[in-house]
């Protein structure tokens, strides 16, 4: 469920007209509604009942501080994968124990930086990421707790550039490495082996490849402990998926994997931590844009936007679809034919949608890119030197600018010629006084 639907023929963001925001904002910008992100969170969180779980949001879906502030205040943790992650989860007010560190290539400052934090976990991903950390800690006489991240070799049946628990993949201890890499971290000092962490990708829909992920680590917790080791914590990552489409195949609802994961650890006394991003913000979100122009060529109408592939990269990097929505509700009787839309950006990536069916369109009609709450403005760049766009948050039938457009000054401040270079005095229109413009 999200709270975005058409009231008297315009399209709301909870009790905003989009066309409202658009009007003081400009497009494009996105737009985001706090009541869906904390229903999300509630629902998933609520779906583990009793259990003592900790459920750490992923930043890297959506990093926005007011994002962070809305659902630590629901109690979320962070899963962060940067020490600049890490300090937007603190800046928001999410306390250091209630955050994991994730990710392949952790820098020794990095580590340091958490370490002095005080972070709920590392999950760590390879033996000479497991021997830097140890040495971090105990040149700081502090000792790291660590979740060691194993790669269960299972097909997650999802998009291959957000697949990671297969064993080509860059993430986590090979399966074999397993038992090895935790009796290594016995023997290191400054490491507290606190449990497992597991995490097969992205958008997963169907709960076979969840459960056969789970199932070889709730295995490998018995063998584990048979062995010596304590385990207390089971990190089960992410990855559960949205609808993005109204005829695809529907995922999983968090009840049905809650009773999944309930099954398969019964009995293990662990405690369970969780890394959802993409279901607790994706449908939260919206691009709005504005068509610039209509273009018939030979084989193809084309609808060009003033949103491009730098403002959302989900199109161009993983062939993504968003279901495409005009602001002002086309009528029952309105003939829909195939159009693109597509961006301005001087790259034959920057497409939205190919053959989409929508309503005539014509220069000026505002449209929304639906479910682009997660890996929306996360990813977007300042590529074709786009300014990033707007991020605005909705709640009820008020709405603030939660990071501003910058200007073009504002952009260009933040590079510097080398002494080497002689400065040259701009003028609007682009001269300069070596060739004969007004100083």
């Amino acid at each position: 469920m999200n709270h975005f639907g058409y009231r008297g023929g315009w399209l709301f963001a909870e009790d905003v007209a989009l066309s409202a925001i658009a009007r003081e904002v400009g497009t494009p910008f996105y737009c985001y509604s706090t009541a869906t992100m904390t229903r999300h969170f509630t629902v998933f969180r609520d779906a583990f009942g009793i259990n003592d779980a900790l459920i750490c949001f992923a930043v890297k879906a959506n990093p926005n501080l007011a994002v962070l502030r809305v659902l630590g205040d629901c109690g979320a943790g962070a899963d962060v994968v940067s020490q600049g992650e890490m300090i937007r989860a603190l800046t928001a007010g999410i306390p250091a124990n209630r955050i994991v560190f994730s990710g392949v290539g952790k820098s020794r400052q990095e580590m340091e930086a958490a370490l002095n934090a005080g972070i709920y976990q590392f999950n760590v991903e390879s033996e000479a990421e497991l021997e830097a950390l140890s040495q971090v800690a105990v040149s700081m006489n502090l000792v790291a707790p660590v979740a060691l991240r194993i790669n269960p070799d299972v097909d997650a049946g999802t998009h291959k550039n957000i697949s990671t628990g297969k064993a080509e993949n860059k993430f986590g201890i090979a399966w074999a490495r397993a038992e090895p890499t935790f009796a290594l971290a016995a023997t290191l000092p400054g490491i507290n082996v606190k449990g497992i962490d597991v995490h097969i990708g992205s958008q997963i829909t169907d709960l076979t490849p969840f459960e056969m992920a789970f199932s070889k680590v709730a295995d490998l917790v018995r063998d584990l402990r048979e062995k010596g080791h304590t385990i207390e914590r089971l990190d089960l990552g992410g990855g559960l998926g949205i609808p993005y489409a109204a005829d695809e195949k529907a995922p999983p609802l968090p009840d049905a994997y809650a009773k999944m994961i309930r099954r398969l650890t019964d009995g293990l006394n662990v405690r369970l931590v969780f890394e959802p991003g993409r279901m607790i913000t994706g449908n939260a979100g919206v691009l709005v844009t504005q068509v610039l122009y209509t273009k018939q060529a030979e084989s193809k109408t084309f609808a060009i936007v003033d949103a491009a592939m730098n403002d959302l990269m989900r199109p161009a990097l993983y062939d993504a679809w968003h279901e495409i929505l005009p602001l002002k509700e086309a009528g029952p009787g309105i003939s829909r034919t195939a159009i693109d839309v597509v961006g301005p950006v001087c790259e034959s990536t920057d497409v939205f949608a190919t053959d989409r069916p929508l309503p005539p369109l014509e220069e000026g009609d505002a449209l929304a890119f639906l479910s682009a709450g997660a890996y929306g403005a996360a990813q977007a760049s300042e590529y074709n030197s786009r300014p990033l766009v707007p991020e605005v948050m909705v709640d009820g039938d008020r709405f603030a600018v939660i990071r501003s457009r910058p200007s073009y000054e504002e952009m260009m401040a933040r590079e510097a010629l080398p002494s080497w270079l002689r400065p040259k005095l701009t003028v609007a229109g682009g001269t300069d006084s070596e060739n004969g413009g007004a100083a």
